[in-house]
């Protein structure tokens, strides 16, 4: 199993001789003489069986370097069907972060009280048999991509440990969150931008203004909790807003952004897509703080 090696005990029998080459204490020592032939010697036991060297240790749980090897030139397959070019470096940084948060996952999973049995394992290998048209196709499909048949299973374990983990994360994030409605000015020039400030601050219509600079949209940018936007300063300055307040010039990457928050609810309903983007933080920063507290080593 992925993570643990089995030392198989090796059991040493002593054979007592008694009476081959030996002498009662009773009898007197004759160094000339002839000794009883020995039977013949039992068959060794075989080695020990040396463990597959790890590429990554989690917590003591490992993933083989077969294992990784394989999930690496499956990386790189995968890239390359997208058009996308990695250094060797790059993908094997990425895999092994891959791993490392598998392993972290499926850790989680087990301590959570989940328990992948043997048959339950078995059931899923049947069932991608099934689907690739039999147990050859199976074997064949592992070969082509650098499995044997156990490090598939230890693949598929940590894959479904992890997945069960994952889902669990995401599904304990709440619907509802803390968000701002914001609407914006967006200027390409700080010293236009100024200049419309001053018109606001001199009494000028927030709505009128965006509507002239935006016209299709008007500068809505809609509702948003913390960690959605992907400028934080743009999220940070709408959140210091009280409601109706209008913010300074904010220089970002896009331009230059004039902030109005129209209302905030600390309970306003997720979007679909916001409350994708709060299962991925909240997965993010599940897998940061396990990563703090682990001891994670890995191969040269």
């Amino acid at each position: 199993m992925h993570g643990t090696f089995r030392c198989r005990a090796v059991l040493i029998q002593f054979v007592l001789i008694l009476g081959f080459g030996l002498v009662s204490c009773t009898s007197p020592f004759t160094p000339n003489a002839t000794a009883t032939p020995l039977e013949p010697s039992p068959t060794p036991l075989p080695p020990t069986a040396t463990p597959e060297p790890a590429a990554v240790v989690v917590n003591g749980d490992s993933v083989t370097e077969v294992s990784f090897q394989a999930e690496l030139a499956r990386y790189k397959s995968a890239q390359a069907a997208l058009g996308k070019t990695v250094t060797d470096e790059q993908a094997r940084n990425t895999v092994l972060d891959d791993l490392v948060t598998q392993l972290l996952l499926a850790q989680g999973a087990r301590a959570a009280g989940f328990d992948l049995s043997e048959s339950a394992l078995q059931s899923r290998v049947d069932a991608l048999a099934n689907q690739l048209g039999g147990a050859d196709k199976l074997s064949a499909w592992e070969s082509g991509h650098g499995y044997t048949g156990e490090s598939f299973r230890d693949s598929l374990r940590l894959a479904v440990e992890a997945a069960w983990m994952r889902d669990k994360i995401v599904a304990a994030v709440p619907t509802t969150a803390d968000q701002v409605h914001v609407q914006q000015i967006l200027l390409y020039n700080q010293e236009n931008a100024q200049a419309v400030l001053q018109q606001l601050k001199d009494g000028a219509d927030f709505n009128e203004l965006a509507e002239r600079y935006d016209p299709n949209a008007r500068g809505e940018l809609g509702w948003f909790p913390k960690g959605y936007l992907l400028d934080p300063k743009i999220e940070a300055a709408a959140f210091d807003l009280q409601v109706g307040q209008i913010s300074e010039v904010i220089q970002t990457d896009a331009g230059f952004h004039i902030l109005k928050v129209l209302e905030r609810d600390a309970q306003h309903p997720l979007s679909p897509d916001a409350y994708l983007t709060m299962q991925e933080l909240a997965m993010k920063d599940w897998v940061t703080q396990q990563r703090t507290q682990a001891t994670v080593v890995l191969t040269p």
